[in-house]
């Protein structure tokens, strides 16, 4: 798969909000994940796909309603993917919000080996 096609491939799923899929589908079995500071159960970095995915799963749980999520079109340069990603979201026992966020992917040999997100 190309990087483009991995690009739009991650955008399409994101979109969806099935993070799940698209770390099962696309992502190298060593992954990392690195947020912009440790928060709550969240830590700093995560590594491996499986603790992604469980990552990915403990934030789901915190959401109460979700009222759409957009992506961005993806920018690409040499091996980086790059898009913004917005939420209307409604997290238990807070008000409902925006979220955005720039996601920031870094591919070899056609599997993600980490993904950053910068809010």
């Amino acid at each position: 798969m190309t990087i483009q096609e991995i690009a739009k491939r991650l955008a399409a799923y994101c979109g969806k909000e099935d993070y799940a899929g698209a770390q099962n589908e696309l992502y190298a079995e060593d992954a990392i994940s690195i947020e912009p500071e440790a928060m709550g159960v969240f830590e700093k970095e995560t590594k491996g796909r499986q603790n992604i995915i469980r990552k990915g799963e403990l934030f789901m749980d915190m959401i109460e309603a979700s009222y759409g999520v957009k992506v961005s079109e993806p920018l690409i340069a040499g091996n980086a993917i790059a898009f913004t990603l917005t939420m209307d979201t409604k997290f238990k026992g807070r008000d409902r919000s925006t979220f955005e966020e720039i996601c920031v992917y870094v591919v070899k040999d056609g599997k993600v080996i980490s993904e950053q997100f910068f809010f």
